[in-house]
């Protein structure tokens, strides 16, 4: 009977060890999906889309990878900014311009890695 007792706290302990790791994974897996979606979440607005495209395109493609995840959370917080944007019918209205202006700035910078819009 003692072998039993045993293994019952034995097979308790591997499960508690367990769980933590299996939590984290689960917040990565969550935090991956959200990510995925975020970068695939069109603006509604040609112009917008268009830059986050060509801007997706020039960091994952030109950059050291040393710099993309900086560029990258860039371009996801644009990117909900101008989808949040879009609900707002005011901002709405602007929006296609800001994108266009945006485009014109962030190319400038973008072509000492190769890139071009």
């Amino acid at each position: 009977m003692r072998g039993v007792k045993s293994a019952t706290v034995d097979l308790s302990l591997n499960v508690r060890r367990a769980l933590p790791l299996g939590c984290i994974t689960g917040v990565a897996l969550l935090i991956a999906g959200t990510v995925t979606s975020a970068q695939t979440q069109s603006t509604g607005v040609a112009a917008c889309d268009e830059f986050l495209t060509k801007y997706d395109a020039c960091v994952t493609s030109k950059l050291p990878a040393a710099q993309r995840a900086t560029y990258k959370a860039q371009l996801d917080q644009t990117r909900k900014l101008w989808v949040d944007m879009v609900k707002d019918p005011s901002a709405k209205a602007t929006l296609e311009a800001t994108c266009k202006q945006t485009m014109e700035a962030i190319k400038a910078s973008l072509q000492s890695f190769g890139c071009s819009f």
